[in-house]
């Protein structure tokens, strides 16, 4: 595909990019994760990229994490229609994610269910710390998920902007004496970033995710760190520069920031994740990754 033009070579340069970072010796890989991915069908995907190791670090939303464990608990997303009476569905007791659909009470259920669990927890963490505990406590009845995955996998994951999802309304519903101290996110992944010797990332839409390992790099610069920005760098999206938005701020601009290295591989794909994300894990499937990065100080 990197052969052909517009998207399709676009596509072809990710996997090339991808393929390339898997072959570094010395190399941690992290993937931004935004947008309504589980719901749409990407759960098993990413619980496979992370199992073998073809990316290293996740930053995710909540709301991901949450419906990852609504499926892990035995619950199911459905294929539905956007062109329906939403005020019916309401009354319904089912929630419309664009063409897929889900009942309430299900997830009213995961709600009760992560309180319970977060009201057994105390101390000061990070979300990774918190999302540890969480995976570690659940009773899951399908282990093909990415919380899951990466808590076996001893695979970091970071949300940052955990409170904005409905694992946030459970920690509200909990009688908590847990605190998720977010700032030790910024310390702990950035930690990750200056103790590697390269790093490349991956964008899977933009938002939280994709700042705060953007980020990375300016914070490591300010506490005295020689860092030259990501070496590597893929992006996929559907959104565009022009009106501001980081999901479609394009990796030349991250450059002048020196959250990306000037002479980084990178390409953006301006594509529905759903099409390109699957595309570039069949292509992945033969290639298996000889060494990766162990974080024992986490």
């Amino acid at each position: 595909m990197a052969r052909t033009g517009f998207q399709g070579r676009k596509l072809g340069e990710a996997f090339e990019i991808w393929t390339e970072m898997l072959r570094e010796e010395n190399i941690t890989i992290l993937m931004g994760l935004s947008g309504a991915m589980v719901p749409a069908g990407m759960r098993k995907i990413i619980a496979w990229l992370i199992r073998n190791r073809y990316i290293d670090v996740l930053v995710s939303t909540g709301a991901n994490l949450f419906h990852d464990i609504h499926e892990a608990m035995g619950f199911r997303h459905f294929m539905g229609s956007e062109h329906v009476n939403d005020c019916k569905l309401f009354e319904e007791g089912i929630d419309r994610i664009h063409d897929v659909f889900a009942y309430e009470k299900e997830f009213n259920v995961i709600d009760y269910t992560l309180a319970e669990i977060i009201s057994e927890m105390s101390g000061v963490m990070s979300s990774r710390e918190f999302l540890e505990e969480i995976a570690g406590r659940l009773n899951v009845k399908d282990r093909n998920s990415i919380v899951i995955a990466a808590y076996e996998s001893k695979v970091p994951i970071f949300s940052p902007a955990i409170a904005d999802s409905s694992i946030g309304i459970a920690a509200a519903l909990a009688k908590r004496e847990v605190v998720i101290d977010t700032i030790r996110d910024v310390e702990e992944l950035t930690e990750i970033v200056v103790n590697s010797e390269k790093t490349g990332v991956i964008y899977v839409g933009g938002g939280v995710p994709k700042n705060f390992i953007q980020q990375t790099e300016v914070v490591a610069r300010l506490k005295g760190y020689d860092v030259r920005g990501h070496e590597y760098a893929i992006q996929i999206t559907t959104d565009v520069p022009q009106f501001g938005g980081l999901s479609g701020c394009t990796f030349e601009e991250g450059v002048s920031w020196g959250k990306i290295s000037g002479k980084a591989k990178k390409v953006q794909v301006n594509c529905d994740a759903t099409i390109a994300l699957p595309v570039l894990a069949h292509g992945l499937i033969g290639i298996r990754r000889q060494k990766y990065p162990i974080f024992n100080g986490l």
